[in-house]
């Protein structure tokens, strides 16, 4: 039987489908990614939330059952920054996160920043 629960639009609704734990650390996730860059426009894209730049996509987060994941969007740009990851678990194009264990703002920042260089600004 299909689900009747209707997909998000938004963030805001993405995040109000997700338990408490989780909610709590992709909102510091997203607020992290927003002091970045502050004009990107944030839309639900692949299921997930998302960010888009200059009408391209930028970043994404999501929550799973098991843990939460952070989408840079770039395997190749995901690589450069392997070294710093720091126990987080990778692989091609996601990083997962624990919500008792963000990622350090430092890192997504460094992250997000290459992401917008990549893009073209």
């Amino acid at each position: 039987m299909a689900s009747t629960k209707p997909k998000p639009r938004t963030i805001d609704e993405y995040l109000a489908g997700v338990n408490d734990n989780h909610r709590a650390a992709l909102e510091t996730l997203r607020k992290t990614i927003r002091a970045v860059v502050p004009k990107a426009e944030e839309c639900i894209g692949y299921g997930l939330a998302a960010f888009r730049l200059n009408g391209r996509p930028l970043v994404a987060f999501g929550a799973w059952a098991n843990h939460c994941a952070f989408y840079p969007m770039s395997s190749s740009m995901l690589e450069a920054f392997l070294d710093q990851r720091n126990g987080f678990e990778t692989s091609k194009g996601t990083i997962r996160f624990q919500a008792d264990k963000s990622l350090p703002a430092a890192w997504v920042r460094k992250l997000v920043k290459a992401r917008i260089t990549e893009n073209g600004g």
